[in-house]
């Protein structure tokens, strides 16, 4: 086992130190320049992704209203993207769809960078106790692997021998680790190490094993640079096939799609729609619009989730995990089942409680989970209205507009905001019997150093208290009424009043900056990157696309991965 670990970490470690673990270059940030925060600051982020006509973006025009999507291209384009290790949660299901084997990644295992509100691995080079941690992660997924080895593998050991399907095996899963068929030489170097470790077939393929999930060609989407290609050049259809499998599964490709990208079959644009489509109807896809909805709504920390028992005495474990999973239920059933809209996200009072979360929404346990319950439309509409944004986004005693209003700010509307100035308390106010939550975050609104920003984030936040810290629908608190109005102010400078959540969700729904945002959003998630300038025609192809089809998620996702800024990577990449 010395030489597996010690050809980890030089395989790793090298590619590390010779800077091959990428770059990003930040045209776009979630801060805003300056201290204040002001309306145009809305969406305005270097707008890569909106329609021109000046000829500059390669964009030549533009019909979202509903029509045919006319926009043309001048020639392909791409920015740039970066080589990205696999963030936890690829790794997870890669594991699980490789080897059958069930791996949760734990603290020790290396924590992932962000982009945006997404998981990119693409800046911070290795070190050796991190590929130790890999390596670690390698042998322990091995050591259940054998025990499935009869499962792995159909080669009759008995008429075959040991040697020969231990090949076969090789071949087959460093092939689909890899991502790319093993050279002659590779598959020589994992037949001498399955050798030099095999008192047993089993002891082989465990060093097999670790040194496969230890390799950086499994760790790493490799999308390196053509010999002489200076522009965007296609990827290739291993490249591709990656690119797809991690986009809309969250995992590496299976067999089927190995082979059409070796056939050729995802070259064509309308044969990729096809692939797509039908990746999208596999239940892997659920795994990754799980994963997408989480990072964008920020709800990473759910299945850490807290709340204080002197004040929600009933809020455990099992509730949060009922919130993540009614998440995952949920968008599931909008994107894949019913071909649901982006409005449909954000207003549909729908919901899939089990257990615990029966009580916060005051209904029955509903007996069968792939189902929805429908919820009062009054109190309840779409994913800003479930209990995990409302529980994840407040603190463990009380809720929180200015998170609330945070996530709805930067995420749903991709606005930039500034971090609080250093020499201002921003301590949540203490509980008061005798004050509503707007009345104890007033000073928000009235001290300068504050206001910039908050006049825009707790405006929002406030829509949201008719929720307690858990979900819970109220409509007083200390005895006062609730007063959830407020103003959404968008980046072409006008506003719009809303009474409560309920409103708020439609107006988020029918917003062009929100409408712009999510594009955006789920090309970070694809792409691991911020959009550039070169991704402008590409960008204006999946907005028009998407408003063409009435704002259907699955479109946006379908037309995405069909679009240049996808399909191409620039051949001048490090």
């Amino acid at each position: 086992m010395t030489r597996v670990l010690e050809a980890a970490l030089l395989g790793v470690v090298l590619l590390a130190q010779a800077g091959c673990t990428g770059y990003v270059v930040c045209e776009k940030t979630e801060r805003c320049a300056g201290a204040e925060a002001t309306p145009a600051a809305l969406g305005s982020t270097p707008d890569a992704g909106a329609p021109s006509s000046d000829g500059k973006s390669g964009v030549i025009a533009v019909d979202a209203g509903g029509g045919d999507a006319t926009t043309q291209c001048d020639g392909p384009s791409a920015g740039t993207t970066p080589l990205r290790r696999l963030n936890r949660d690829q790794y997870q299901h890669a594991v699980r769809d490789l080897l059958g084997v069930s791996y949760e990644p734990g603290a020790d295992f290396p924590s992932d960078e962000k982009v945006a509100s997404f998981a990119s691995n693409s800046v911070t080079p290795l070190d050796r106790l991190t590929v130790e941690r890999y390596f670690d992660a390698a042998g322990d997924i091995a050591d259940l692997a054998v025990g499935r080895l009869g499962e792995l593998t159909s080669c009759d050991r008995d008429k075959l021998g040991d040697d020969e399907c231990a090949s076969e095996l090789i071949q087959e899963l460093g092939g689909r680790a890899y991502r790319r068929a093993l050279s002659d030489v590779e598959l020589k170097r994992y037949a001498e190490l399955y050798a030099a470790g095999a008192t047993s077939f089993e002891d082989g393929m465990r060093q097999v094993f670790t040194a496969l999930l230890s390799s950086p060609h499994f760790l790493y989407q490799e999308e390196l640079p053509a010999a002489g290609v200076t522009g965007p050049r296609p990827l290739s259809g291993n490249e591709l096939a990656t690119r797809l499998a991690l986009t809309l599964w969250g995992s590496v490709p299976d067999a089927k799609l190995m082979q059409a990208a070796a056939d050729g079959s995802l070259d064509d644009r309308k044969a990729l729609r096809a692939q797509a489509e039908t990746m999208l109807a596999d239940d892997r896809a659920a795994d990754s619009l799980e994963s997408f909805h989480v990072q964008w709504l920020g709800l990473d920390a759910i299945d850490e989730l807290g709340k204080d028992p002197a004040v929600y005495p009933d809020f455990g474990p099992a509730t949060a995990l009922a919130m993540r999973h009614e998440t995952a239920r949920f968008v599931d059933y909008v994107v894949r089942r019913t071909k649901g809209t982006l409005e449909t996200l954000l207003t549909a009072p729908l919901a899939f409680p089990e257990g615990p979360l029966a009580d916060i929404y005051g209904v029955k346990p509903n007996a069968n989970l792939d189902s929805p319950v429908s919820l009062d439309p009054k109190q309840r509409a779409g994913l800003l209205t479930q209990a995990a944004f409302l529980a994840v986004q407040a603190h463990p005693n009380q809720t929180s507009p200015v998170r609330r209003g945070v996530v709805v700010l930067r995420n749903l509307m991709c606005a930039e905001l500034p971090d609080p100035p250093p020499n201002v308390n921003n301590a949540t106010p203490e509980l008061d019997p005798n004050a509503t939550t707007r009345e104890r975050f007033a000073a928000h609104t009235t001290n300068p150093a504050c206001s910039g920003c908050h006049s825009l984030i707790d405006p929002i936040g406030f829509a949201f208290e008719h929720y307690d810290a858990v979900g819970t629908y109220h409509d007083e608190e200390n005895g006062a009424a609730i007063d959830a109005s407020g103003e959404l102010q968008q980046s072409d400078g006008t506003s719009v009043s809303f009474t409560d959540a309920i409103q708020l969700s439609k107006m988020l729904a029918e917003s062009p900056d929100v409408r712009h945002c999510v594009v955006k959003q789920w090309f970070r998630y694809a792409l691991g990157r911020y959009e550039t300038d070169a991704d402008a025609c590409s960008l204006a192809q999946v907005d028009a696309a998407f408003a063409a089809s009435g704002y259907q998620m699955r479109e946006l996702l379908l037309s995405l991965v069909t679009s240049d800024s996808f399909r191409y990577v620039n051949g001048g990449s490090p």
